[in-house]
């Protein structure tokens, strides 16, 4: 090999180590932040209305109850009723929703070039050891993609917000994620 070619491997050998000592201080930093963090309150106020159904809101998001929601005993109840968000689709949606939000944080940390994400969900209700429990939720995000470069970075994204969503570290549940990786051009 030629002085100028040792000089360009050692050179990219530099670089290399420079940029993982990047990311490990970006990650460090992370970790410190996450370790200073206070306590965080949400508060949710329900009122029950009529029949087997209330109005759920929280002061933080609402202004004279204008972003209120019906809350309701699910169908598949003695007297529930359809149509309605019932406590079941809410921890389904919490998870669902919590994966899609960290998905967004971590995507812009590692740079991942997405031009969409979208997730659907499915929440079982099941028998347990203590009655009937939240025993699963089944979370299947797709993740749109401008090329195939970009694959093996958002499945890298993906893996990392389901383990590090909040929600589903929260509960005991299981959660599946299936996810899919589509490409479309921009």
């Amino acid at each position: 090999m030629t002085k100028s070619g040792i000089q360009l491997t050692k050179l990219i050998q530099m670089l290399s180590v420079s940029l993982l000592f990047c990311y490990l201080i970006k990650f460090l930093t992370l970790i410190n932040n996450i370790k200073k963090m206070e306590n965080h309150l949400y508060n949710v106020n329900i009122n029950w209305s009529q029949d087997r159904k209330g109005v759920m809101c929280s002061p933080e998001l609402t202004q004279n109850n204008d972003n209120c929601l019906e809350v309701a005993t699910p169908p598949e109840f003695p007297k529930g009723i359809p149509g309605i968000w019932s406590p079941e689709h809410l921890f389904t949606a919490a998870v669902s929703s919590c994966l899609m939000t960290t998905f967004l944080a971590v995507a812009e940390n590692f740079k991942l070039d997405f031009i969409n994400f979208s997730c659907e969900s499915k929440g079982m209700l099941g028998k347990a050891d203590k009655g009937l429990q939240m025993t699963e939720v089944e979370l299947h995000p797709v993740v749109t993609i401008p090329d195939e470069s970009q694959r093996e970075l958002a499945l890298k994204v993906l893996n990392k917000s389901e383990r590090a969503c909040l929600i589903t570290n929260s509960i005991k549940s299981s959660v599946v994620m299936k996810p899919q990786i589509e490409i479309k051009k921009k």
